[in-house]
């Protein structure tokens, strides 16, 4: 692989880029926090809940809060994140203030996860001008940048989708895909689930044939910043990821697979797709193979 770089760093804003422009009237500021519970002993199934006190209780000025479960995701169907039919999260999303003129920036609590979920969720609907905050709320606070506790809210825009179906994958695909040495199926869940030790989603293991970069691998857990492009190429590279080959991302629910789609994105990977729904599907199908170390 050749010299390491993020080939978009529009899409990444530090900390004090955004300490700058908070005045910016084309600005939306939007916080996707979410925490997932469970148990890991697999007795429990996972649950998610939204993190709107935390949100009123202190966020980066402007800010609106995004529920990604209650708000940006398909109550239809019986999974927990899957994506919105594309009118219906341009509709959702103008009402948030996001339009034709603004630019996003994205941030989360925990994991950058919960950002590059809307961000994917972006791209997919053909919405390029938005960016995720490096460091998030982690390095926000520790900096001792300005807080506030008013609700944040944007005047209603125009959003027209450009939808790329492509982003996103079904079991089908997943499933066309084992033992094809052209794909590349990665795993972004942690090594024990990967393994198969850790059946938090229902049977334990993973599709056959993937391989394992976690997410929490792909940023520091205490900062929430990315690593640098080297450090970024060089784990998609031990796992035989090609920059020139398809490659599928997966996880639990299609939120931790979208960092490493992003960062593969960064380093000039063209063929990315991320399985919508995961493992919270394909582990709670008998009809889908499995495999445990």
């Amino acid at each position: 692989m050749t010299a390491a770089e993020y080939r978009y760093p529009d899409a990444i804003v530090s900390t004090a880029w955004l300490a700058d422009h908070l005045e910016d009237p084309a600005l939306r500021i939007l916080e996707c926090s979410m925490r997932l519970n469970y148990d890991p002993s697999g007795a429990t199934p996972v649950s998610s809940e939204n993190r709107l006190a935390d949100f009123e209780a202190g966020h980066i000025p402007g800010a609106a809060y995004v529920d990604l479960q209650g708000e940006f995701s398909d109550a239809a169907s019986a999974f927990r994140f899957t994506m919105l039919p594309p009118d219906e999260f341009a509709r959702r999303m103008g009402a948030k203030g996001v339009g034709a003129g603004t630019r996003v920036v994205l941030y989360s609590r925990g994991s950058l996860s919960w950002s590059t979920r809307y961000w994917w969720m972006f791209r997919a609907v053909g919405f390029d001008n938005v960016a995720i905050l490096d460091g998030g709320w982690a390095s926000w606070a520790a900096e001792g940048r300005p807080q506030s506790s008013a609700p944040g809210a944007y005047p209603p825009a125009s959003f027209a989708p450009s939808p790329r179906p492509e982003l996103f994958v079904g079991p089908a695909e997943v499933r066309a895909a084992i033992g094809d040495q052209g794909v590349c199926t990665i795993n972004a869940l942690g090594p024990a689930i990967h393994s198969g030790a850790d059946g938090r989603y229902g049977r334990p293991g993973r599709i056959p044939g993937s391989v394992n970069v976690p997410a929490d691998s792909l940023q520091d857990m205490e900062t929430l910043k990315l690593p640098d492009p080297a450090a970024a190429a060089a784990a998609f590279e031990a796992v035989g990821a090609d920059p020139g080959k398809p490659v599928i991302a997966y996880c639990g629910g299609g939120v931790a697979a979208t960092l490493d789609a992003f960062l593969m994105h960064q380093l000039g990977f063209t063929d990315i797709a991320v399985y919508d729904n995961s493992m919270t599907e394909w582990a709670n199908d008998p009809a889908l193979p499995i495999e445990t170390d």
